[in-house]
């Protein structure tokens, strides 16, 4: 809403006349004056807002108010002066007695030649691609699509203000990256369910409702699926009567805006407030918050897809474009488009946007989808040092900053181990496909399965990259929980209404003896035994340990391995499943707290064959035998490791049985000190994981380790 009375005409610096396409009066207009060219977006102060948006190829910006969120026509037509509102290629202007909760959006006229790159409607609205918040109220997609005026149904940017904020002290937490334990999770679906019993389910203030179970768990970091503006509202298609819509949100409609989805009270303008607010709560817990962003595409999509922002106001710089003819989009996203990210303009506005979340809205971190899209250059190729990944390395203002890289991208583009830049961590794709197929039992693949155990020095240590560049996940959002990775052999996305077609078909999965739901209880312990296996191999590996919400309660997508479109129980978190499966719980909230206990497995630096006190190796290999790893055996599935522990640290001993009967494993005697058992993923609860100083004593030389198991034992 408008939050001052207008003042009158007189008062303006130059006249603009009421408009409306109605031809209908309209009250005064508020006045205006030719503002400033930055900062971009919509800025306001004590008496008005200034507003600036760049445009290249524009020959006429108009500037429409609203005096509510649901607001048809305009109080007032802002027509900017190609003389006194632009400079250079920014268009601006300042209107006076506006504030906070002011909607607004733009008309940008120009060439409408597509075959040169322009998309110009100068009847098409368009949200700010600067605006903190946007509001959805009238938004009808397919308008969007078609050539003409949507004036009733478009979406309108909001004037947020910002600065009456009490932060009471808060900051990034700059946790340590070593220190990082990171739980992935959707903002709606984890307590969008009636079983969360939540007051506000599906939004900031629902994470805020289940922090305690957070912090329970004693993951150090959370990092939420994108929470950028997404289009939640077109159905894509109906299965069974159920309609499916984009639930994941990874196709950005607005960079700096929370998603009103997500919101309590988006149209009064509280997007900031209520993400603030998260993160504060989530910061006093020690939690830090690792943001999931979307600068490789936007939701325009191809030629055939809406206008609401970008293309509508300057299509040929925001875009990679077909150069043979500029109505087309090169898509190495698979997504419809690629955004031109090199281009200086772009880039501008992907690290000021980063810039952004992190002073103002205190994230800690990002995670870049499809993140080797960011280095390709305007002709595609992949760039030796590409600019917006350099200033993103190099800004002051992101230099604590966790910056995590999907290294490769849907049009073949990969580059595990050899991203650009030093300090960016890169999700692992091969730790996950190495320890799954170690776990599920694939023969000679021991020295891959030690490489990705020991921090993955064979991808990131000639490059003087360290342990913390490996972003460790068994499973992510994309893809089987770690329930269906061993409860089924094929992916079942029926439901999504594609045939079965979408979703990857090699899972290196292992249904464990039964597709799908049992009732036969040795498969199913068999299924809890394979995932506690992951999480213990997991939590031991050097590295950052990434999972995702729900593995540790055994959450099922029932066989789906794609389910962006499920916003149903499908997806959900389903908070019954801490009570039902607690022992499986408690052995993940034993294994984290296992390793922030023991530093030898979460260590800053690659293992360098130095040697303890107690004559021990920070690394040493074995197999069933003391000192002899099976390297060049092709049918070897076990693996053993002694880690020497310094400065009054416990060693470890690490044993590691992917075969199918129980075999007997030699133990390194040790000067001074005695084995004692931790961990056995063989046993029933409790006696899985022993808590911290009730660890059981071990006699003899060699201990018996069960047929798909992990033990480790410590010193004392």
């Amino acid at each position: 809403m408008l939050t001052t009375a207008a003042p009158t005409l007189e008062s303006s610096q130059f006249v603009v006349a009421p408009y409306t396409p109605t031809g209908k009066e309209v009250g005064p207009p508020y006045p205006v004056s030719s503002g400033r060219t930055h900062p971009l977006g919509a800025t306001p102060d004590a008496t008005g807002v200034n507003f600036a948006l760049f445009s290249e190829h524009a020959t006429a910006v108009e500037l429409l108010l609203f005096g509510e969120h649901d607001c048809v026509e305009p109080i007032q037509v802002v027509r900017l002066s190609p003389e006194k509102n632009k400079t250079f290629h920014i268009w601006h202007v300042r209107v006076e007695g506006i504030g906070h909760g002011t909607h607004y959006a733009y008309r940008v006229h120009g060439p409408e030649s597509v075959h040169d790159g322009h998309r110009f409607d100068g009847e098409k609205l368009l949200i700010d691609p600067y605006a903190r918040g946007n509001n959805k109220t009238l938004w009808r997609r397919g308008d969007a699509c078609a050539p003409g005026s949507n004036l009733a149904t478009s979406m309108r940017s909001v004037v947020i203000d910002e600065s009456d904020y009490d932060w009471e002290g808060d900051a990034p937490l700059n946790t340590p990256m070593s220190d990082l334990i990171i739980y992935e999770t959707h903002v709606g679906g984890f307590t969008k369910s009636r079983t969360a019993k939540v007051k506000n389910p599906g939004t900031f203030k629902g994470i805020i409702e289940k922090i305690p179970y957070l912090k329970a768990l004693g993951i150090t970091a959370i990092e939420l699926l994108p929470v950028f503006e997404f289009d939640d509202s077109e159905v894509l298609r109906t299965v069974d009567g159920q309609p499916l819509r984009n639930y994941w949100g990874y196709s950005t409609m607005a960079f700096f805006a929370p998603h009103p989805g997500y919101c309590v009270n988006p149209e009064a303008g509280e997007h900031v407030r209520e993400f603030r607010d998260m993160v504060k709560a989530l910061h006093k817990a020690g939690i830090s918050v690792i943001l999931d962003v979307v600068f490789n595409h936007t939701d325009e999509g191809n030629h055939q897809g809406p206008t609401f922002s970008f293309k509508g106001i300057d299509n040929a710089n925001y875009y990679h474009l077909v150069p043979g003819d500029k109505q087309y989009y090169y898509d190495y996203t698979g997504c419809g488009n690629t955004f031109n990210c090199n281009h200086p303009v772009p880039e501008k506005l992907i690290v000021e946007c980063l810039e952004y979340w992190v002073k103002e809205m205190h994230v800690d971190g990002f995670r870049f989808d499809e993140a080797s899209v960011l280095t390709r250059g305007e002709n595609g190729a992949p760039l030796e040092y590409p600019p917006v990944i350099w200033h993103i390395e190099l800004s002051e203002a992101l230099a604590d900053t966790k910056v995590f890289a999907e290294a490769w991208d849907a049009a073949g583009l990969y580059q595990i181990g050899y991203f650009p830049g030093y300090r960016w961590a890169e999700w692992n794709g091969r730790y996950r496909d190495d320890v799954r197929r170690f776990v599920k039992g694939d023969p000679g693949i021991v020295g891959s399965f030690a490489a990705r155990h020991a921090g993955s020095a064979d991808l990131y240590q000639s490059r003087r990259h360290l342990p913390v560049n490996s972003v460790n996940f068994i499973n992510c959002h994309d893809g089987f929980t770690l329930n269906d990775l061993v409860s089924y052999n094929w992916k079942h996305n029926e439901a999504n209404g594609e045939g079965n077609r979408d979703g990857n078909d090699d899972n290196m999965s292992w249904n464990c003896g039964a597709e799908g739901p049992t009732d036969d209880p040795a498969v199913d312990a068999l299924r809890e035994r394979q995932i506690k296996n992951f999480c213990a191999i997991l939590m031991l590996s050097q590295g950052i340990p990434m999972f995702v919400a729900g593995d540790e309660v055994r959450r099922t997508q029932r066989g789906n391995n794609n389910a962006y479109c499920q916003d149903n129980e499908l997806n959900w978190f389903d908070w019954t499943l801490p009570e039902k499966n607690e022992d499986m719980l408690r052995f993940w909230q034993r294994m984290i707290a296992f390793r922030k206990q023991h530093p030898v497995v979460h260590r800053s630096r690659f293992y360098t064959g130095d040697v303890n006190e107690r004559n021990l190796a920070d690394i040493t290999w074995h197999g069933c035998k003391l000192y002899s790893p099976p390297w060049n055996d092709p049918s070897a599935r076990v693996l053993a490791c002694t880690l020497g522990g310094f400065a009054g640290e416990a060693d470890l001993h690490i044993m590691v049985n992917m075969y199918w009967d129980a075999l007997p494993f030699e133990i390194p005697p040790i000067e001074g000190r005695r084995w004692y058992r931790a961990v056995d993923t063989a046993l029933a609860s409790p006696n899985d994981i022993a808590d911290a100083g009730k660890e059981i004593k071990i006699a003899g030389k060699e201990y018996i380790v069960s047929g798909r198991s992990v033990v480790v034992l410590l010193s004392k």
